[in-house]
């Protein structure tokens, strides 16, 4: 049986002018990975509602989850959960629990819930709070798609509390062969041996070390025993 797929949206106009660099998409990744959920597709969009809305509306019928990182903080620039809202065409509004929690964090830190703090308690009819330790400010599942922070710290905290509730299928496992050999040399042979195992995904990395070419050839796959007769059988074909 297949792995759950999913997607990542990263929305946010920092990210596409290159003022911010995301890190997040390499952390979920990871993540994903070990609980055998496959990471297909990752779009970056900006900060417009018509372009959030039209990719998460594909992205969620396209995958078993989405995820979604930037754009549910307190300025007016953020705009995802209400973007959220509407490609569900669920309503939204300042939610009792939501407005809860920011209540007691600020009151704790001897601040005012604003207005503008205020907008991080909007949550969408029907959605599910994620759990925010690090800022309070909550993130929220609704249908198949899980809304979190773009702050980095924020958005590692947001996936533990999301990954533990969703089902994932077998790990990914990984194997790697280096080779002081170029592409070039390599290829006929390793079209063969991806040919013999198609249940196997067969990479190739090159590099260049003190003048040298080489390559990395990594094997993955979920199932152990194929990954290790695959890799006796790469060993075999490239000696030493």
């Amino acid at each position: 049986m297949p792995n759950p797929t999913a997607a990542m949206l990263v929305i946010g106009d920092e990210i596409l002018s290159g003022r911010t660099r995301d890190a997040n998409m390499h952390y979920l990744a990871g993540q994903l990975t070990e609980v055998g959920i496959d990471l297909k597709e990752v779009r970056v969009v900006s900060d417009d509602r018509d372009a959030i809305i039209a990719a998460v509306r594909a992205l969620s019928g396209g995958y078993d989850h989405v995820f979604t990182s930037g754009g549910i903080g307190p300025t007016h620039d953020d705009i995802t959960a209400d973007c959220i809202a509407a490609a569900f065409k669920a309503h939204i509004d300042i939610r009792d629990d939501a407005r809860a929690l920011l209540q007691a964090h600020y009151d704790r830190s001897g601040l005012d819930l604003n207005d503008a703090r205020l907008r991080m308690a909007r949550i969408p009819d029907g959605a599910t709070l994620i759990d925010n330790p690090v800022s309070t400010a909550p993130g929220f599942s609704l249908e198949n798609v899980h809304v979190m922070a773009g702050v980095p710290s924020v958005f590692k905290a947001m996936v533990a509390s999301v990954l533990p509730t969703l089902t994932g299928g077998a790990p990914l496992l990984s194997r790697t062969l280096r080779l002081m050999m170029g592409e070039g040399d390599i290829a006929a042979p390793l079209g063969v041996f991806a040919a013999e195992f198609p249940d196997l995904s067969v990479g190739s990395y090159p590099f260049q070390r003190d003048g040298s070419y080489g390559c990395n050839i990594v094997v993955r796959g979920s199932d152990a025993t194929l990954l290790e007769r695959a890799m006796t059988t790469l060993e075999a074909r490239f000696p030493g």
